[in-house]
């Protein structure tokens, strides 16, 4: 009946038996076992550590020790599966990152996706991405373009990127408003560089995907992190580029 509700087979109790790590505290008089409470406690905790990996030795030295009570060995159970959890949390995400860069058509392995683009930017991007613009002909094209760049391309387009990034620092930084000559320059650069690895980027567009950069606070995050405000700065200067440019 053990075995039966405990998910596990006669012969395992048997082992646990002959090995002293669940022995039941009594038997029957045609010889069955008889698992107390405290024993099916004991099999539940021994069923939990050896779930996580955890040898039968070590398992035996976790379970014996006469100053864990169930109410410790509950919580170090907790902070175990939690600690099990974010790890299956961050291998969930890196295959759904893999599986978006396949559907992609972006030929670079998961190694080299990290190397240059770090974690920033999770699958959920690209799939919204398609949410939002896949019926559109730029997106399709985009994409096949993308499918078309090697490592050493999408190096490149990291560091155009990069290299972009900073001069808006310098710009911000260096007090030129949003809608000055310099940063509504910036933002023409930073429009045809989209333009240049996603097709044709017209000035509504570049707002769109812009506007992403404060309502999104993964993209906003991102920003931050390079400069203060300069996801906003950002936006703020292809609001003024496309007004400039009759958008």
């Amino acid at each position: 009946q053990v075995a039966g509700f405990a998910g596990v087979t006669v012969r395992t109790l048997h082992h646990y038996d002959e090995i002293g790590l669940l022995s039941p505290r009594g038997r029957s008089a045609a010889g069955y076992r008889h698992y107390s409470r405290s024993d099916l406690e004991r099999l539940q905790q021994v069923m939990f550590y050896r779930e996580l990996g955890f040898s039968l030795d070590e398992i035996r030295e976790i379970v014996d020790q006469e100053s864990t009570d169930a109410t410790s060995h509950l919580q170090r159970q907790h902070a175990l599966l939690l600690k099990k959890l974010g790890r299956l949390e961050a291998m969930v995400r890196a295959v759904e990152y893999a599986m978006e860069a396949k559907k992609m058509g972006i030929q670079l392995t998961p190694e080299e996706q990290f190397e240059i683009f770090g974690d920033h930017l999770g699958p959920e991007y690209a799939a919204e991405a398609e949410k939002r613009w896949g019926h559109m002909p730029a997106y399709r094209e985009s994409m096949k373009r993308a499918g078309e760049l090697s490592k050493e391309d999408w190096i490149q387009v990291k560091a155009k990127s990069d290299h972009l990034d900073r001069r808006f620092v310098g710009a911000m930084q260096a007090g030129f408003p949003a809608d000055s000559g310099e940063a509504m320059g910036l933002a023409e650069e930073h429009r045809l560089q989209i333009a240049e690895l996603s097709g044709k980027v017209d000035p509504q567009m570049h707002v769109y995907i812009t506007d992403l950069y404060v309502s999104d606070d993964r993209y906003k995050t991102h920003y931050d992190k390079i400069a203060p405000g300069l996801g906003q700065y950002i936006r703020d200067a292809a609001h003024a580029n496309a007004r400039k440019m009759g958008a």
